[in-house]
């Protein structure tokens, strides 16, 4: 059984069509990569995935189950992290680990993988209030890896992130994947990152996948030396 089948999937919203008849497969232990512009279906796909949204038609099943039929199973193998995720600025760093520990039923073993997924040491003890950007992203992925999921989405991992805080949360959900077992979808308008984590890439457009494949099966079909020229040759740009 995969862990993940997309299969016909459509989304409107009123009269417009945000997803066209989308359909992907993810494997066991591998690293997705949703990528497309701005607009293209890549968040509306994601939340489908997370149960947020339901879809027209079409459906998704995430570990066998699902999204329709029985989402709160598939919340229950699931992690997801939105662009936009947020964090209780009143409570320090051991405090947000400790009550995501606590939700999840994860125990103290839980809060451990927290507390190394994040690697924000000493700086745990202070309010996230006082965090930057890119620590608050590291303990948000903390947040979605500790309870270790079947599936961890990911919108925009590292979006807006400087290069030493990017570089820690790509390491980390490799390494996150690699002792796991488990799989991740994640979306990225990087395109090094994209090449560097994922084991397969659909490209979207339109609400559509009009590319998919490994990083050197598309860069041989389009002749391209790297993913931005692949990009650039199948959705266009400058």
């Amino acid at each position: 059984m995969k862990p993940v089948i997309v299969k016909d999937l459509h989304k409107s919203f009123g009269d417009k069509e945000v997803l066209k008849g989308v359909s992907f497969e993810v494997e066991e232990g591998e690293i997705f990569g949703l990528v497309g512009p701005n607009g293209a279906g890549k968040t509306t796909t994601l939340r489908i995935l997370a149960t947020i949204l339901k879809p027209s038609r079409g459906d998704v099943w995430i570990m066998g189950y699902s999204v329709k039929d029985n989402p709160e199973k598939v919340r229950e193998n699931i992690s997801y992290l939105p662009e936009d995720a947020g964090v209780y600025k009143h409570l320090t760093g051991f405090e947000f680990l400790r009550m995501i520990s606590e939700i999840y039923g994860v125990g103290r073993d839980g809060f451990d993988r927290g507390v190394e997924v994040c690697g924000l040491g000493e700086a745990l003890s202070n309010p996230l209030s006082s965090y930057s950007r890119g620590m608050k992203r590291r303990i948000l992925l903390a947040s979605a890896l500790m309870i270790q999921p079947k599936v961890a989405i990911l919108d925009e991992p590292t979006s807006g992130l400087d290069v030493r805080h990017a570089v820690y949360i790509r390491k980390m959900i490799k390494k996150h994947v690699r002792d796991s077992g488990s799989s991740a979808i994640i979306s990225s308008h990087n395109m090094l990152e994209v090449e560097y984590l994922c084991d397969r890439i659909a490209f979207i457009d339109d609400g559509r996948i009009i590319a998919e494949g490994r990083s050197s099966e598309l860069k041989q079909i389009y002749n391209a030396e790297n993913l931005e020229e692949v990009f650039t040759k199948i959705i266009g740009g400058v």
